[in-house]
């Protein structure tokens, strides 16, 4: 059996008064592809932010490869460990972006872990080749444009070789050529067993990518936890928890109820 890599155990958080995540239990294993699914404002983005260290459980626990996730332990050789075995993508790249140049944003990471010179840049060279931007190297990160941004943000993130990629909204503001782009890379990603966790809306990125799926639901909740193909056959389920929608219309005799969403369906009925 592969090795567990995040176990979550009655997790709760809240922003103040107003509950995020409530006894959230789960488990990932080295090599999975989950994706997180949920509507708007169900907790994704914040199991995300805990998961990778950024805020800690109110309630519940979590651990990374067997160690306490908490904001004691992510000090001294644990947070180095942590740092370099965990990347994090966030939805908008404007927000992980901060260096003079996109070669000093790829740089970064490996400086900050005491890579050695020579290996950062065989590194960054090695990832503006890959991704298609060595022509971007001396630009200005807020000079690029939505999708540039992306690449350089995945990019600076895999500058430090994470055997564990968190991804929240990966698709958000793609255009349809760079959303094929990122495909294929993640599909190579998992093809050399990295380990990913995905919070997204796009349900045929699930279809495409993930082999498993949780689905917090609009009271916070893990209401579904197993294989992605059943989430997504599930059109009950995905109404309950506001991931699509429908709506009925009438043309003369005949009522249709359409759900809406990538796995939509159009049914008729007298």
């Amino acid at each position: 059996m592969k090795e567990e890599v995040y176990r979550a155990d009655g997790l709760g958080y809240s922003y103040g008064g107003r509950v995020a995540l409530r006894e959230i239990c789960f488990t990932v294993r080295s090599g999975e592809s989950l994706a997180v699914l949920g509507a708007n404002g169900s907790g994704k983005s914040t199991l995300l932010k805990i998961l990778n260290g950024l805020i800690f459980p109110k309630t519940g626990k979590v651990e990374f490869m067997g160690a306490p996730l908490t904001e004691e332990s992510l000090s001294g050789e644990f947070l180095k460990c942590f740092r370099e075995r965990v990347g994090f993508v966030f939805p908008e790249p404007d927000v992980q972006l901060f260096c003079p140049t996109v070669y000093d944003e790829l740089a970064f990471g490996p400086l900050q872990l005491g890579v050695p010179d020579s290996e950062i840049k065989k590194r960054v060279d090695e990832l503006l080749e890959m991704l298609g931007i060595s022509n971007l190297s001396g630009r200005a990160p807020y000079t690029l444009s939505g999708g540039e941004k992306k690449k350089v943000a995945i990019a600076s993130v895999l500058s430090v070789d994470p055997d564990v990629l968190l991804l929240d909204e990966p698709t958000n503001g793609l255009d349809p050529r760079t959303q094929v782009w990122f495909f294929e890379l993640l599909q190579s990603l998992k093809v050399i067993n990295k380990t990913f966790i995905m919070c997204t809306h796009d349900l045929s990125l699930v279809e495409d990518l993930a082999s498993r799926a949780v689905v917090l639901d609009e009271s916070h909740r893990v209401v579904f936890d197993g294989p992605a193909l059943d989430v997504l056959k599930d059109k009950d389920l995905l109404l309950r928890a506001n991931i699509i929608h429908e709506h009925t219309h009438r043309h003369g005799g005949i009522t249709h109820i359409h759900s809406h969403g990538p796995y939509s369906t159009h049914d008729e009925h007298d």
